[in-house]
């Protein structure tokens, strides 16, 4: 498989891609990014900009209670573990961090309530760390590309690290969510279209779609 040539195609396909949730620190990314799971950008999004106005800090944030939280992210699906992960991660800023959301993944690792989908994404585009955040789409593409196969994200992450250069990690992450949405579509594949079927492992086993 030529690496080169995937990674030429997906910058040429994409040379503006960039996270699609709207935030102004890496506290609102954080608290978008856990909002995000099972739950589209755009409707994160209208969430957080209600959120937000007043509970943008994890100090903000700790002023309401969990049956408070739920009321303004229960749109977003799982609100009441999401609310709980939010209030957790932003006690343990505040607790253990002075109020600044860390910028070592290590340390975004040891927040209570964030993955490490989360501590990825924070780290990768709040901090500019090198980092894959492995979401549904990255999950998909990755595995029908056959750059990264595997069953669970952890599997695809790792698979995505040893495969790709350090220094397109982070930008890979969003070549490959674009790729997703626009063209490798989970039920149903766009591969006629796809100017990477011909490095494609999905489009050699399974042809058109």
């Amino acid at each position: 498989m030529d690496m080169q040539a995937i990674v030429s195609e997906l910058r040429r396909l994409y040379p503006d891609a960039r996270p699609a949730l709207i935030y102004r620190s890496p506290y609102e990314l954080l608290v978008a990014v856990i909002l995000s799971a099972q739950c589209t950008d755009e409707r994160v999004n209208k969430v957080t900009r209600e959120l937000f106005k007043e509970h943008n800090t994890p100090e903000r944030m700790l002023t309401l209670s969990q049956e408070a939280l739920e009321g303004y992210i229960y749109s977003c699906g799982f609100y009441r573990m999401k609310a709980a992960h939010i209030l957790s991660a932003s006690r343990d800023i505040v607790q253990k961090f002075g109020g600044e959301v860390p910028r070592d993944h290590a340390a975004l690792m040891e927040l209570a309530g964030v993955g490490r989908k989360t501590a990825n994404v924070v780290y990768s585009v709040a901090f500019g760390g090198d980092a894959i955040a492995v979401d549904t789409h990255v999950f998909r593409v990755s595995n029908r590309l056959g750059i990264a196969a595997g069953k669970t994200p952890e599997e695809v992450e790792k698979g995505l690290m040893r495969a790709l250069p350090q220094e397109v990690w982070s930008q890979a992450h969003h070549w490959l969510i674009y790729h997703g949405r626009r063209v490798c579509h989970a039920q149903k594949p766009s591969c006629a279209e796809c100017t990477l079927n011909g490095m494609c492992a999905y489009f050699a086993a399974h042809g058109k779609s």
